[in-house]
């Protein structure tokens, strides 16, 4: 065989065989860990990507002769709680993915030491815990106990006592609860009842509506649903739903993303073989049903359905417009907007979207635009953990100072921890403190939307 140097071909994905003997197998995971690490050392193109590879490169760079097989084994770990699966390594900068024959798939071979790791009781509770999106969003939209916690968790004390428990850094930006729960305010169904398809589009929309937007921020549900009402695009909010997996899925909680995904795949199922086009408005969530579910169950029928009927907001949108089925009677401008697109977005292989839309925007209405496309570094939990909150804030810095650097009057990112995370190190980096928006609700003030 001849071994090329680089690949030209797409990247291609194997599906994770999670539930084989071998794939717990604690001798060979480390075995094959050795070997993509050795083709990482002598590569070394993602390092700037995430802490994860500074840290492999440290270790091989204090051996003796500066090679992997010099690395104590016991250190693996240390490259492991670095990875927050974003993917971009895998999607954005690794030459030597499948097809290539080296087969290199470093967040699976991390995802697989995560799930050994689990498997072996080596995670703690605090962090089990806030996998749990489900068990404290419960607490959203009751009232009084809603307002106190989120009066209790802005306060020094409940936040060291966070610290201590939970490995939660006391700087670190949480998201509040919800007054009311997004599934409990907007109507189950829309008005518009006609459905016109389109070639690139179904003419309904079966609305997920994701932890996020549930139990913490419903304003970002409720501009899709204002947005998907103008343009008489009848929705419906699914029947009942879980949490989407991801946060389980970077603990290497498999078990428990099986067990969320039994939960919803029959539900989303069938909308998808109804005819409906599945919108979540949080890109992990999305990402979670369109690449890691059908890689973790890849013969499962009704997750191929649900995958293909999946959409993120502004590639629905953007697709309704390819159609000319989308209304583009916008209204307001939008002024200085710094748009982020978040990782779990740029993975989808959907493109930018999003930016495609605030574009289209700016032909009727003024609108200055930047695009900041690279990691904000906030990751889910790794952004909030004791450990890694400082890290996260090191690997936002590029995007703090280029979303600040037009002087916006309003900052965006698809994803709703990334634009929180952006602002605080905004104002970390001492930056003047603009409106933070999703784009879906710029989107609505565009239309004039009350």
């Amino acid at each position: 065989m001849t071994l090329r140097e680089g690949n030209l071909e797409p990247p291609t994905r194997h599906p994770v065989d999670w539930q084989s003997a071998d794939y717990r197998d604690e001798a060979k995971a480390l075995a094959e860990m050795e070997r993509v690490f050795d083709i990482c050392h002598g590569c070394r193109r993602c390092v700037s990507l995430c802490q994860s590879f500074p840290t492999l490169f440290d270790l091989v760079d204090a051996t003796p002769d500066g090679e992997v097989h010099g690395v104590d084994k016991k250190d693996y770990g240390k490259v492991v709680e670095q990875c927050y699966l974003c993917d971009l390594c895998y999607m954005t900068k690794c030459p030597y993915v499948p097809p290539h024959p080296w087969n290199v798939d470093f967040p699976h071979v991390m995802l697989r030491a995560k799930a050994i790791r689990f498997g072996k009781g080596e995670v703690d509770a605090g962090a089990k815990l806030l996998a749990k999106t489900d068990v404290h969003g419960q607490l959203s939209g009751i009232p009084i106990v809603t307002q106190a916690v989120n009066a209790a968790n802005r306060t020094p004390p409940v936040r060291k006592l966070l610290d201590k428990t939970l490995d939660v850094h006391p700087d670190a930006w949480l998201p509040p609860l919800a007054t009311k729960r997004f599934r409990s305010t907007v109507p189950k169904k829309g008005d518009a009842t006609a459905v016109v398809d389109g070639e690139r589009s179904p003419g309904k929309v079966a609305l997920f509506s994701t932890c996020i937007v549930n139990y913490n921020e419903p304003g970002i549900g409720l501009d899709l649903v204002a947005v998907l009402e103008h343009n008489a695009i009848p929705y419906e909010v699914v029947a009942k739903e879980s949490c989407c997996g991801m946060p389980k899925l970077e603990l290497g909680d498999l078990e428990g993303v099986a067990r969320l995904k039994a939960k919803n795949i029959p539900v989303l199922a069938r909308y998808a073989r109804e005819g409906w086009a599945i919108v979540t408005a949080v890109p992990s969530c999305t990402l979670m049903f369109k690449q890691e579910l059908p890689l973790l169950f890849a013969d499962d029928a009704d997750v191929k359905l649900v995958q293909e009927a999946m959409f993120d907001p502004f590639e629905y949108l953007i697709a309704r417009h390819r159609d000319g089925l989308l209304k583009t009677d916008f209204k307001q401008p939008l002024g200085k907007v710094s748009y982020h697109v978040p990782c779990h977005g740029r993975v989808q292989k959907i493109g930018r979207k999003t930016e495609e839309m605030l574009k289209l925007i700016g032909q009727t209405v003024a609108v200055e635009l930047t695009t900041v496309e690279r990691c904000s570094g906030h990751a889910g939990t790794y952004g909030v953990k004791t450990k890694t909150h400082p890290i996260a804030m090191k690997i936002g810095k590029p995007v703090f100072r280029a979303m600040a650097a037009p002087s916006p009057d309003v900052v965006a990112s698809d994803c709703p921890l990334a634009g929180h995370h952006i602002a605080q190190g905004m104002a970390n980096e001492g930056k003047p403190a603009p409106a933070l928006r999703h784009p879906l609700g710029l989107l609505r003030r565009a239309y004039g939307i009350e």
